[in-house]
This record gives C-alpha cells, structure tokens and sequence, in this order.
C-alpha cells in the first residue's frame, strides 16, 4: 500500500486499537482505519516528524520533529493544540506517560526534558547521555521508571520519584538505536543495535561478565540520591539477529513474542525456547553464519537461493503494486464537448470513438472522414468527394419566409391524427407532394401469430402484454380507465355489496 509520499517516519496505533496515525519526511501526519481507509491527512510540521505517542485517553498525540520542537494535536479535529519549544537540536523521541500527563523527550542536544502537557512548560531536564538521544520510553506497568538509550552505546533507566539514573545498561558495541518495555514483566528491557545485534535485560540480576566486580543497586545504598548508578549487562545476547540497524522494536500485548525491524528489510519475531531445547542458541543468529555453517546447522548457499527467491517475489509484488496504484489515463469522458479542449487543440483529445478508424483533420475537433454513398433512389443529390465539404447556403429570412406560407407558396402541414401523439402508434402519412423518402409499406400478416395491417390500425395486444386501443385503455375493455382512483368510501361501499364487511350492530 502507497500510503505516503515520502519516508514514513513514524506510525503508532492508539490504545483502543482503533486508528493508527503515521507521520513521514515530509512532516505531513496520516489517520488510518483497522481497514487502512486513509480518513485524515495534515501537514504538522515543515520538518520530519521523528516519532509520535498517543495520550491515554487516545483524545490527543504528540509529534517529533527535526525542527526541535514537539507539537501536541487534538486528534478528533486534527487541529495544533500547542508547541513545545525548548530543545536546541532535532527532537528525535517523544513519549507520553500511561497514566498521567507527562511527556519525555530526547534530542540531538544530548538532552531528555519532561513536559507538562497542559501549559507546555518543560518541568526538569535529565542528563545522562554524551550522544544523541534515540529512544525515550516510559514503564508500562507502573510508570515510575523511565528508559533512555543513546548514540553512546549504553542505556539508562531513570526513578521518575527521585529524578535521577539508576541504572546503566551495558554491552552494545556499537550505538543503541531502539528499546522496548516488556508489557507484562517490568524488569526486562529488550534494546537494538545499529550493528543488528538484539539484547535483553534484567533489570533486578547484574548479570555481570567475569572480572567484573558486582556494584551495589541505589536502592540498597543507604543514601540513594548520591549512590552511583548500578551497571547492568545483558542477561541474552543475539548478536546476529540482523544484517544492518535495528529501528524498532515491539512486544505482542500477552509478552510471548517479540517483533524487530531492520535496515536490512527484514522484520523477525521471537520468541523464547521451549525448556530443555538448546539448538536455537547455536543457530546463526546467535553464533554468526561462519560458526553455524562449521557446525552444519546453517547451509550459505541454500541461504543465498532462499534470499534470492524472496528478493526475486518481493520485487515481482512490488511491481505488480505498482501498476494497481498508477491513476489512469487521463481521457475525455464524452468526447467532443463544446468547450473542454486539450493539449493538442482538438475537442477530443486524441480520442476516437468506438468502430472508427483514425482521421485526418482540416480543424481542430473536425474529424473529416469519407462519407458512404446515398442509397439509390432515395433522390438526394451525390456527397462530394473527400476534397472538401461544400459550404451551407445562406440562411432564409423569415419575413421573407412568412409572406410565402401567406402568399400560398409553401402549403401548411396537415393537422396530425388524434391519435398521433400516443405512445405506440404508427406516424401519419405523408403529406401530398412529399418530395422526401416514403415510410415502408406496412408488413405483411404472420402466418397463425399476426394478420395483415392496414394503414391506421393499431396492433394488437400480445398475450401477456399491455395493448392499446383509440380509447387509452390499458388493457382494453377489460381493464380499468385512466380515471381517478376510487376514494375509500366507495371501496368499502363496493366490499359491503359483495358481502365481505358489515357494519357493527
């Protein structure tokens, strides 16, 4: 589906499941149906709209963008409720608080900012990262926790009550370009790579490598508002889980399975193992396509057939796309309407009409084609060759006109039949002296089905069909007039004389 014009940015669905909303490079913001019926479109921002959230009642949505500021819209009647300014760079993230009315922001300016929603006042700015902020994102479940990652390869969980990080997550190599909340289990976090590689963390186990000394939680420090953030590492490590950046990423509502979307156009889901199964952490994605090709648990080739299989249908569905959203041509609806010309200066636009073969034109719109010959007999002078069509002769005056018919030049027309005018009768006579073609002979009777008709004799009636007389009648004389109907005392009068209702005693 075509649904935009440009790079789509960002899209969220609402809390109800309703609508989706997706915003694009252009900065222009999309409502969407469950049946992707395009509803509304608006142009929210001049820049690209980065990322978007809906509120918690789904009554308004908030937008990103890289003009640095965050734009709060009213979502039934799409109209700019307010702009938040503050940042000093791109906002690349924005995030809206489950329950109450808090928005979360990260930027290019290394900085994440709360707002207050109602008045746009930015009420305290976080600092933590050395980087561009790329993700902000609120815990679910209770909402006291909030998640950032950044482009300096870690992650941190800020204590909302204590407006600090309390929590440093390493283990990324490379740059952190997404994360997700677990919808059900608060503690396990799920962060992307630009590299592909796909971590998941427990927030309550240290997980720590060897030699690393195990560092004590702010919530165990007898003083929490100066302790050091605890350094928390990977519990699960997917190294490979794709070929290029992972941009985002999102848990099913149950929690059984996790879906990943990469640069390398590929979205995957996961899920965990069933207990006592170990294959699936030696598969490619896990210990790279060298390792598992040396196992035999991954074959390159038949991986590179499969890749080009898809690719080859992918681009078969997308041209087969294509060609079902290209608009039609551009053509006359009704060729040759007075007044409607077209590029090429005729009426008609190139078009012809169905059953005639091309033409050749001595003026715009005039199709200029041979003309047959005129019957034999019918007395009408020949057509003139293809040379050229012969001017009309000049028009009679009618004063002129009108002295000749009182002159006794030109006769009257004959008064018509009475019957001339009723639908399904055959036309007069011609009048005498008619120089024109004469109307066919009358045809002869039918054997067994119809007798020979004369002139002024109307058909008649043919078995299950209405037929016609001098009189109006519909069905002859045995159907009813073209009167007016009978009132309602007349009907009951007619049904108390067939004896089908009596009058109350």
């Amino acid at each position: 589906m075509q649904a935009h014009d440009s790079a789509i940015r960002a899209a969220q669905y609402s809390h109800s499941d309703d609508w989706l909303v997706s915003a694009d490079q252009d900065g222009v913001v999309k409502y969407w149906q469950t049946n992707f019926n395009n509803v509304k479109a608006l142009q929210a921002h001049n820049e690209p709209i980065r990322d978007l959230a809906f509120a918690p009642t789904d009554s308004k949505f908030v937008t990103a963008s890289d003009d640095a500021t965050l734009k709060i819209f009213d979502f039934a009647g799409g109209i700019e409720e307010s702009t938040l300014t503050g940042h000093g760079w791109e906002a690349k993230t924005v995030d809206w608080h489950p329950t109450k009315g808090l928005l979360v922001s990260g930027s290019k300016d290394h900085q994440i900012k709360l707002w207050d929603p109602r008045t746009g006042r930015c009420l305290t700015t976080l600092h933590g990262h050395k980087n561009t902020i790329s993700k902000t994102s609120f815990e679910r479940t209770q909402g006291q926790l909030l998640a950032t990652c950044a482009r300096d390869h870690t992650a941190r969980i800020f204590d909302l009550r204590m407006m600090r990080d309390v929590l440093l997550l390493r283990g990324h190599e490379k740059d952190i370009t997404t994360l997700a909340w677990h919808p059900i289990h608060r503690n396990l976090l799920s962060t992307g790579g630009v590299d592909g590689s796909l971590f998941h963390y427990l927030l309550d186990e240290q997980n720590a490598p060897p030699g690393i000394e195990p560092t004590v939680s702010p919530y165990d420090s007898p003083d929490p508002s100066n302790a050091p953030a605890q350094t928390i590492y990977p519990a699960h490590r997917v190294p490979q889980a794709h070929d290029f950046a992972i941009w985002t990423l999102d848990w099913h509502p149950l929690g059984h399975i996790l879906a990943s979307g990469s640069n390398d156009r590929i979205t995957r889901f996961w899920t965990r193992a069933r207990p006592g199964e170990t294959i699936p952490f030696n598969d490619r994605y896990h210990i790279g396509q060298a390792a598992a090709e040396a196992q035999g648990i991954f074959d390159r080739r038949d991986a590179r057939r499969r890749q080009q299989e898809e690719e080859e249908q992918e681009a078969e569905d997308e041209a087969d796309g294509l060609v079902d959203q290209k608009m039609p041509t551009k053509q006359p609806m009704l060729p040759g309407l007075p007044g409607l010309g077209f590029a090429d200066g005729s009426s008609m636009g190139g078009a012809q009409l169905p059953g005639l073969g091309g033409h050749a034109s001595n003026g715009p719109g005039i199709p200029m084609h041979i003309p047959p010959p005129p019957p034999p007999g019918s007395g009408a002078p020949p057509f003139p060759g293809p040379g050229g069509i012969p001017a009309l002769p000049p028009g009679m005056d009618p004063n002129k006109l009108a002295e000749m018919i009182r002159n006794g030049q030109i006769p009257l027309p004959p008064v018509p039949p009475p019957n001339g005018g009723q639908a399904g009768a055959f036309p007069p006579p011609p009048p005498p002296g008619f120089g024109g073609i004469p109307p066919p002979p009358f045809p002869p009777g039918l054997p067994g089905f119809m007798p020979q008709m004369q002139p002024g004799q109307q058909p008649p009636g043919m078995p299950g069909m209405p037929g016609g007389n001098a009189n109006g009648d519909v069905n002859g004389a045995n159907g009813r007039r073209r009167e007016p109907l009978p009132s309602q005392k007349e009907s009951l009068q007619e049904q108390m004389r067939q004896g089908r209702y009596r009058k109350p005693r």
